[in-house]
């Protein structure tokens, strides 16, 4: 397997007036392809701060942050839009859908932005919401479906340009039990036919779904429990 993240020595750094807080504090970590990861810590933890770097979201470090063997702080900021778009796909708390917009047209958003044809997007766009249980509600608008089912619209959404990485920023926050264990369960699949999934959580039940947890506390990794050390 192939290394998809490197973190070398990564410190971030807030300055609040005359006082900076250290978000995070000489971090060192590797993400390998087909891994299925959750970061864990509570408020103030550095999760969220490491969310943001990893999705390419905020480049003021110091330190490096390598993804598929780019050096991100290296990138214009061209580039890192098409960095983000192809390589990254995003699945957030609040399921971010454009509200006016059906399924499918959502689903075909990262599409457009990588010049991909018309055709090619709509049949893509289909598959992906056939494969995520909803192909028979492609054309109704996320006001007309349940929190379970805009998680999986947005799941498909980050599916459209076969990212390296899918990145998941508390993505059961909104939903019911059930809900939640059905979403977990699809990015479980996922993880078995080969993609690389990290889920940002700080809850225990979600993060036992992964393979592997990273737990942060005070900006530093005080665990890293289920990594294999031969998997790159």
């Amino acid at each position: 397997m192939k290394e998809v993240i490197r973190i070398e020595h990564l410190n971030k750094v807030y300055a609040t007036g005359a006082v900076e807080v250290h978000a995070l504090k000489d971090v060192n970590l590797t993400i390998c392809e087909g891994e299925y990861v959750a970061i864990m810590g509570q408020s103030g933890s550095g999760k969220s701060t490491l969310m943001n770097i990893l999705g390419c979201m905020d480049r003021k470090i110091s330190g490096s942050y390598y993804l598929e063997g780019i050096d991100v702080a290296k990138q214009g900021e061209n580039e890192l839009s098409r960095i983000r778009n192809q390589k990254i796909g995003f699945v957030f708390q609040a399921f971010q859908l454009i509200p006016r917009t059906s399924a499918m047209k959502n689903v075909e958003i990262p599409m457009i932005y990588a010049g991909v044809s018309g055709e090619k997007r709509k049949k893509r766009a289909q598959q992906l919401l056939e494969k995520v249980g909803l192909g028979a509600r492609c054309h109704h608008l996320p006001n007309e479906l349940s929190g379970g089912q805009k998680q999986r619209v947005a799941i498909a959404r980050a599916l459209a340009n076969d990212p390296a990485i899918l990145l998941a920023d508390e993505p059961t926050g909104n939903l019911d039990t059930a809900a939640s264990h059905e979403i977990m369960d699809f990015f479980t699949k996922l993880n078995e036919e080969g993609a690389t999934v990290i889920v940002v959580t700080h809850e225990e039940d979600i993060a036992a779904y992964t393979k592997r947890i990273i737990r942060f506390q005070d900006g530093c990794i005080i665990s890293d429990t289920g990594r294999r050390e031969t998997l790159c």
